[in-house]
């Protein structure tokens, strides 16, 4: 088989003055394509900036002989988002690739979260996301092309003590792409999404130093590159990665109780199916909504 190359391909990657988006784009550099290795250069938080994380990146993607420029600028504001993009057009003149991978954490139970620890992670992980793919998207439907790999994470899809904010957020990244997806599809635009488990200055505080051994960064970037290739062609799917692991997430809904329409405002009649309505064991997932709710109405 063929290697999977990138050259004349421009990415973007958010993030990636260290861990994973780092990884990203060191692969896709070394795999031909231009990067804009885009980071804030502050802390895991949010707090801070600078530039040394993405011009730190930048040379050794040079120093390898890839070709990369640096951008400072915050995902979570429209101007940011938009001289990202800029960035990439002024100094390659193309847009083909992005890989929203930037991210706070504010962790802390729920009855202890402010407000402000809410708005700031949604803020960078949903609508930077949004911003900085929305600032190309443009470019990418003039161009009859694109590939959007976005990051999701195991507490968006499955939840987890203390990440509230975090949880929502991801989870949200899951309903955008898959919005996306539909309407990118005629113009050659896949977005799809990864939930990786690596080590990062994320995960550093979370898990033990052996699993975190496991968990080399490199590991989700081999998936990365492959959904932002020309040759990956499924669009809005989710996949854990990690470890060496990789596996296609989905959503689906079980078969279900039909109700008859004189039983179907009762609650009793609703507990005495329940073994049905929770049964999975015919579970399928759908393609959009549109057809979920077809299957909710037939007879």
């Amino acid at each position: 088989m063929s290697d999977i190359r990138f050259d004349d391909r421009v990415a973007i990657v958010t993030g990636a003055g260290g861990g994973l988006g780092r990884s990203h784009a060191m692969l896709l550099a070394s795999r031909g394509a231009k990067v804009v290795v885009n980071d804030l250069g502050g802390s895991v938080d949010g707090s801070g900036a600078g530039s040394a994380a993405a011009d730190k990146v930048v040379d050794e993607i040079k120093a390898a002989g890839g070709e990369a420029v640096a951008n400072y600028d915050s995902v979570n504001s429209e101007d940011g988002a938009a001289n990202i993009v800029k960035t990439a057009l002024d100094a390659f003149g193309r847009v083909d690739i992005i890989v929203n991978n930037a991210g706070i954490l504010r962790d802390v139970t729920f009855h202890k979260m402010s407000k402000e620890q809410w708005d700031s992670v949604l803020s960078v992980h949903l609508e930077g996301t949004m911003l900085v793919t929305r600032a190309a998207w443009p470019v990418m439907r003039e161009a009859g092309y694109g590939r959007i790999v976005n990051t999701t994470s195991a507490a968006g899809l499955y939840g987890n003590f203390g990440q509230a904010n975090y949880a929502a957020a991801k989870l949200g990244i899951v309903g955008l792409s898959r919005t996306l997806a539909h309407e990118g599809a005629k113009y050659n635009i896949r977005t799809n999404v990864i939930s990786p488990v690596a080590k990062s200055r994320m995960t550093e505080g979370i898990l033990p130093p052996p699993v975190l051994d496991q968990l080399k960064p490199e590991y989700v970037s081999a998936l990365v590159a492959y959904l932002a290739s020309e040759e990956f062609e499924s669009t809005g799917q989710v996949y854990a990665v990690g470890a060496g692991y990789v596996s296609r997430v989905a959503v689906v809904e079980g078969k279900g109780a039909r109700l008859e329409p004189a039983d179907a405002a009762a609650p009793e009649a609703v507990r005495s199916h329940w073994e049905a309505v929770s049964d999975l064991s015919e579970a399928k997932p759908y393609k959009n909504a549109m057809e979920a709710a077809g299957a909710t109405l037939e007879s």
